[in-house]
């Protein structure tokens, strides 16, 4: 009966070319608009591909058709409690290896390059107590966050495997709050093994309670969003390469560590500051705009390279140095106040 099911969809599929086609296997649903299904290849009864996607059919729960939309290469994850439901636009379908433990997703994501030199958009949604987001692959993504309140009692919020740019996006006046275990392995609270781009113009709120509140393993810039890191048992945002904050509105605060700190990454020689800081590799630190205002334990900013403040609002305070910098100092605009609030011979705001 299920395979009747199934060859009774397809038909119904070809007669309603207006109409979408949604193949529910768990807690993953995958939306074909019949407008761009094209042929679609049944297997001895067995498998069915779909735009590219094979399905085995004895894993796929159901079929259905309606008239609901399908917006290109995006992917929604909607978290509600101890559960977690994914809906995979049909053109990204075969680029997107989704599974669902609970609250916990999963996605493993393979060549983009034939969704017209675009990438996938992964939209996160909801709220859990128990609940958090991986992603691996080898291509630039966009992540963004579209009134999310996450916590993962037992590692990262946001762990992004993927080497390549992730653009994390906050969604415009939306308030996304995430909070990661204590006592865990992970790096961070978000943590991103390429380079990050923090954006958007909603709010972000970040717990660390294990180490980094943010972590990447590359470069982080920051533009347009108000991000408040409230806790962190190392540092507020580590990063290699540098850091680079456009504008948008930083709070640090109830760091055990630096609120800001950028090394050289695998302690390799400087690069120097380049041409739009291509292949960069410095441990600088870039103020361009925007409010930035740290309280650390040690040290509110700390550059093992050089660090710019070419405009915007700095306010460092750290029980150490408020700003410290291993090589020069570029102070060239913007409103500038260091402090320290500790005892120790040779601190320095």
């Amino acid at each position: 009966m299920k395979v009747v099911a199934f060859r009774t969809a397809l038909v119904l599929t070809f007669s309603a070319t207006g109409q979408t086609l949604n193949v529910k296997v768990g807690s993953v649903t995958y939306q074909f608009p019949a407008s761009q299904t094209g042929e679609m290849t049944y297997h001895d009864g067995s498998s069915l591909t779909i735009m590219g996607k094979t399905f085995t059919l004895a894993d796929i729960d159901e079929m259905t058709i309606d008239d609901s939309s399908v917006k290109n290469n995006s992917v929604d994850i909607a978290y509600d409690g101890s559960n977690a439901q994914i809906t995979v636009a049909g053109n990204v379908a075969q680029y997107v290896d989704a599974s669902v433990n609970k609250a916990h997703v999963t996605i493993n994501q393979t060549n983009t390059s034939d969704v017209d030199d675009d990438e996938i958009i992964y939209v996160l949604s909801g709220s859990s107590s128990d609940g958090s987001f991986s992603l691996d692959g080898s291509y630039k993504t966009t992540l963004q966050l579209a009134g999310l309140t996450l916590t993962n009692p037992s590692g990262a919020v946001i762990d992004i495997a993927n080497k390549k740019r992730i653009q994390l996006s906050v969604k415009k006046e939306t308030e996304n709050v995430l909070t990661d275990g204590a006592g865990g392995t992970q790096k961070g609270c978000i943590y991103s093994k390429g380079q990050l781009q923090l954006q958007g113009n909603g709010t972000l709120t970040v717990k660390g309670k294990t180490a980094h509140a943010v972590k990447s393993g590359d470069y982080i810039t920051v533009k347009n969003l108000t991000l408040n890191i409230l806790s962190a048992v190392k540092d507020g945002i580590s990063c290699n390469k540098y850091f680079q904050m456009k504008s948008g509105n930083v709070t640090i605060s109830g760091v055990s560590d630096e609120g800001i700190q950028v090394e050289l990454e695998e302690d390799d020689a400087s690069t120097g500051e380049t041409t739009d800081h291509e292949d960069e590799n410095s441990a600088n630190i870039y103020i361009e705009g925007g409010n930035l205002v740290v309280t650390a334990s040690t040290e509110g900013i700390e550059a093992k390279g050089a660090l710019t403040v070419t405009g915007g609002n700095v306010y460092a305070a750290g029980s150490d140095d408020g700003i410290n910098s291993v090589g020069n100092m570029y102070l060239k605009g913007g409103y500038i106040f260091g402090r320290t609030t500790g005892t120790r011979t040779g601190a320095d705001g």
